[in-house]
C-alpha cells in the first residue's frame, strides 16, 4: 500500500503539459505539488463525476494527455462511466482510481463492499486494454513514466492502493494552500479554460 505522497510525488515529477483533473482526497495534497493552470479541481458538485469530467475534457482537447485522479468511492457511484470512457474511443484519458477504502473527506466512513471490490478487473471488464493496478511504491514509480507515455490505443485505468489520510471538508477560501482553490469555481474554470485554449 502507498502513501499518498509515493503516489503524488512521482507524478508531479514526470507531469508535463497533461491536465490533471482532483477529486476530493488528493484535491489538497496536489495542489500542495503543482501550481498549473491546467489543474481542475473536481470537488465541489456532487460526488461521482469526476471521470465523466476527465472524459469531457480528453474529448474536447484530443492532442493532450489527460490524468484524472479519481476516488474508489466517487468511481463506485459512476461505473458506467468506465464503459463510457472505452466507447468513446479517447486515447488521451489515464483514470487513476485511488482505492484507499473510505470517503476521507466526510470522514473517512467505508466504501461499501471495498474490501472485496476489484477496480482494475471491472475496467478489463469494460474494455480497457490498457489495465495497472499498483500496491508497492517502487513498482507504481518504475512503471509510471511508461504508462504516461503509452502509445498503444485506447485509454489508460490504473488503481492504485492508498492508505487512508485525514484530509477534511474542501472550501474554495484564501486559507486554502492550493492555489487552484483559492477563487471561486467559477473564476478558477474560466482560468483553465482559457490555459487549454492557449496552450492548445
Amino acid at each position: 500500500m502507498l502513501t499518498k505522497q509515493e503516489l503524488l510525488d512521482p507524478l508531479a515529477r514526470v507531469r508535463t503539459d497533461e491536465v490533471v483533473i482532483t477529486s476530493m482526497g488528493v484535491v489538497r495534497p496536489w495542489g500542495r505539488l503543482s501550481d498549473s493552470d491546467l489543474d481542475f479541481a473536481s470537488a465541489d458538485s456532487a460526488m461521482g463525476h469526476t471521470a465523466d469530467l476527465a472524459l469531457g475534457v480528453a474529448m474536447a482537447q484530443p492532442s493532450r494527455r489527460v490524468i484524472c485522479l479519481n476516488g474508489d468511492g466517487g468511481m463506485l457511484m459512476s461505473l458506467g462511466t468506465l464503459a463510457t470512457i472505452v466507447e468513446s474511443g479517447v486515447d488521451n484519458l489515464i483514470l487513476f482510481v485511488i482505492v484507499n477504502r473510505t470517503y476521507e473527506i466526510t470522514g473517512n466512513q467505508p466504501v461499501p463492499g471495498a474490501m472485496a471490490l476489484d477496480f482494475a478487473a471491472m475496467a478489463r471488464a469494460a474494455g480497457f486494454a490498457k489495465v495497472h493496478h499498483f500496491d508497492e511504491a517502487d513498482a507504481y514509480e518504475s512503471a509510471l513514466d511508461g504508462i504516461l507515455h503509452d502509445k498503444l490505443k485506447g485509454p489508460t485505468f490504473v488503481s492504485v492502493s492508498v492508505a487512508p489520510e485525514s484530509e477534511g471538508p474542501i472550501s474554495r477560501s484564501a486559507s486554502e494552500d492550493a492555489r487552484y482553490l483559492q477563487t471561486s469555481l467559477y473564476d478558477w474554470s474560466r482560468r483553465f479554460k482559457k490555459a487549454l485554449i492557449e496552450s492548445s
